[in-house]
């Protein structure tokens, strides 16, 4: 899944090297996934997978902490940071207690998995709400959003899979991605009529 997020990256950067205007991204979601994968790659420091896996996250870490030093730094003249209003600790509370409430099992690094998946489930509205507030976006913008709802949705299909031939279910994971693509729903509808 998170690959696939890789693929778009370059995509984004070479749209802010070359955009005079960068107001569509929301900063402030770009700042929530960034904190997702932080606390969802801790297992980084406690167990080994494989090469590629620990690749991998390293790379996207450091592509999202790059996307976010781009927003607030480099091109932070250019960053519509009116519009991008909303107020995380709506989101970081909420979430951050919940993830003490309901989680697999009360240990720090499991707590912040959940954490993270919870959190991940609703980092995209402060970018929804900076549409709404705008009533518009830029192209790569709905282009980018549409392929992170598609991503998200296509994990539902995942687990009826894995249901069907494993009988693995995480009540944690389907329960978080299913809201998550409930808040794109609205967004595929618009972006599909127009």
């Amino acid at each position: 899944g998170e690959t696939t997020v890789l693929r778009v990256f370059p995509l984004i950067c070479f749209t802010f090297l070359s955009s005079p205007c960068h107001g569509g991204i929301s900063g402030k979601s770009q700042i929530l996934f960034a904190l997702v994968f932080t606390t969802r790659y801790l297992d980084l420091f406690t167990t080994f997978i494989s090469v590629y896996n620990t690749v991998m996250k390293v790379i996207f870490l450091i592509c999202a902490y790059i996307t976010v030093y781009m927003i607030y730094v480099k091109f932070r003249k250019t960053f519509d940071s009116e519009n991008d209003s909303f107020r995380l600790e709506f989101l970081l509370v909420p979430v951050t207690g919940l993830s003490f409430l309901e989680n697999h099992s009360f240990t720090p690094l499991e707590i912040l998995w959940t954490f993270s998946i919870y959190l991940e489930s609703v980092a995209i509205l402060p970018q929804l709400f900076m549409i709404s507030k705008t009533g518009e976006a830029e192209t790569i913008t709905t282009h980018y959003l549409f392929f992170l709802g598609l991503y998200r949705a296509l994990y539902i299909a995942n687990w009826v899979w894995r249901y069907h031939t494993e009988n693995f279910y995480d009540q944690i994971a389907v329960v978080s991605g299913v809201v998550q693509t409930i808040f794109y729903c609205d967004f595929f509808y618009l972006y599909i009529t127009k």
